[in-house]
This record gives structure tokens, sequence and C-alpha cells, in this order.
């Protein structure tokens, strides 16, 4: 299933001194001062929000209590209707007040596509996700995700979607939250597509969520290292792990040696989308090889 990216202080302190942490493998990890920072997608749990076993109310809590993550990222499908909810939204920033969890970003779908071809539906999209501006920066968030999805070629896409990113990045500056596009199904899969895009806009509040899963007729490795000069955020994908505790799937030693090579030293998010039912082992195993991956490169 598909929906279609902070470490506590005293915890900085530790990684700095070098201390042993445990992790759920059973492993122990000396932990060393990490280049970038980590953050909690909330789709990795999106089984236990679904389910009702989790509230978006309780999940910043989770994240601390559960997993030592001191930072998260929500997904408005699972408060769709509360974006203009103060009563909702406060009680959010209060909770993650109180348990000293940054809220990092919102990642906005179902709002209409900005690349439609269609002017009035390109507008309306537009108009659809100011809302989400306005809760970002009530809940303290530095940025929104956004998708660039619409119908035609790759030619009229972007050039509605440059449109519709700079009208929104327009509306967005004066509350100092950033719009960020997702390789997200289409042509965002696409890296070059996308940071062509980014030039044109040149917008300073305007830039990219690369995302180490999300590329399915486009090199992974390249398509991350295209949008790297623009982002603002970057999602470590997990799906599947061998013995060793390595992704199945994606060279993490590789990909994060691409993000560090571009200079990236903001959040880093988890984002567990595997088919076991154990997101909280998904959500563990990945933190650890962040961790691990992160001490072996240059």
């Amino acid at each position: 299933m598909h929906r279609r990216t902070f470490i506590k202080k005293t915890s900085n302190t530790a990684l700095g001194m070098g201390l042993a942490l445990s992790f759920s493998s059973g492993t122990i990890v000396k932990e060393e001062a990490l280049f970038f920072k980590i953050s909690l997608a909330q789709w990795s749990l999106h089984r236990s929000l679904r389910s009702g076993k989790l509230s978006t109310f309780d999940f910043p809590a989770k994240a601390k209590n559960d997993f030592d993550i001191h930072a998260v990222e929500y997904v408005n499908q699972f408060f769709i209707d509360k974006a203009k909810d103060h009563k909702y939204l406060k009680e959010l920033k209060q909770r993650t007040l109180d348990l000293n969890v940054e809220n990092v970003l919102i990642m906005v779908d179902a709002e209409g596509e900005l690349g439609n071809q269609d002017k009035k539906a390109r507008l309306q999209a537009i108009e659809n996700h100011y809302k989400w501006v306005e809760a970002a920066k009530f809940l303290g968030c530095s940025s929104i995700r956004v998708n660039l999805h619409g119908e035609g070629s790759r030619i009229d896409v972007a050039k509605a979607g440059e449109d519709s990113l700079v009208q929104l990045s327009d509306f967005a500056k004066d509350y100092a939250i950033n719009i960020i596009v997702e390789n997200h199904q289409s042509y965002s899969t696409h890296g070059d597509w996308l940071s062509k895009i980014m030039k044109n806009v040149n917008l300073k509040n305007c830039g990219t969520l690369p995302d180490f899963g999300n590329f399915y007729e486009y090199d992974r490795y390249q398509g991350v290292k295209d949008m790297m000069p623009f982002a603002k955020g970057v999602s470590a994908k997990s799906n599947n792990f061998d013995k060793q505790g390595n992704e199945t799937e994606i060279d993490y030693i590789k990909m994060l040696q691409i993000v560090k090579n571009a200079g990236y030293t903001g959040y880093i998010g988890i984002e567990y989308e595997g088919t076991n039912d154990d997101e909280d082992k998904g959500i563990r195993l990945t933190k650890e090889l962040l961790i691990k991956t992160a001490r072996e490169l240059k």
C-alpha cells in the first residue's frame, strides 16, 4: 500500500560522547555525531492509524517514547478535515510542546492536481493547499510536502506545475513555510524533470523532498542526486531487511553518501512502508540502519 521526508538536544550530546545504545535487533551500536537529524514520518504507522490503534494525537508521544525520535512528519490523510480546526491543532501543538517534540512538516495529499492543465482546476488545487500552509505555520513546521500530478505531456505538466509552485510558494512566503515536492508518482519520479522545474521556479522557499524509494522508471540514486541541490527534507524509505539489517532493495551507504556529499544536514525522515505488520520493528530497523550507515561514510 502506497500513500502516493529531532534528535533531542541531550541525545546529541550523548552522540558526541560516543555512548553505546541498544536497538531492536539486539546489537549494540556505538553512535557518533550524525551529519543529519532523524525524524519519523507518520506514514510509517499507517496501519495502526487506519485501524484506530493509534491517533494523530498519540503519534508524537509514540515517536519519542517508543523510538527515541524527537521530530515528526505528519500526513494530512490522517487528519484531513482538521486543517482549519483550531481546537484540534491547538491540542496537537500542545502535546508536542509538552513532549519537546518538533513538528517538521505536513505531507499533503488529496487536494487537487497542481499540474492540471485546466487553469480553473489548478487554481482550486493551489487554494486547497493554503489551509495546510496555515496549519503548518501554527504547528511550528517548516514545510508542507506537495505533489506535482497532472495529465498531459512532460512539458505541459511541468509548465502547469511551475505556475502552481510559484503561486503557492508566494503565498507560503508570508508564513515562512517551504513548499517542497516529493518524487511521488508520474513525472515527478524522474529526477531530471523535477530538478529542471526547481531551476525554473528558483524561489528560496521552494524545494524538494527526495524519497529513496519512489523511483520506478528512473535510477533511484541518480534521482536523489538530481534532487539534493534543492532538498529541504529527505525521506528514508524502507520496506524489507535482510539478516544483517540492510534494506534489501536500497543501498543505504550509496544513498546516504549522495546526501552527505550534497552538504545536507537537515532532517532525514524514517518512512517504513514494508508489508510486515510489525511497524514498530520496521521503524527501529530503519533507524538503526541510518545510524550504522552514517558511521561508515567517508
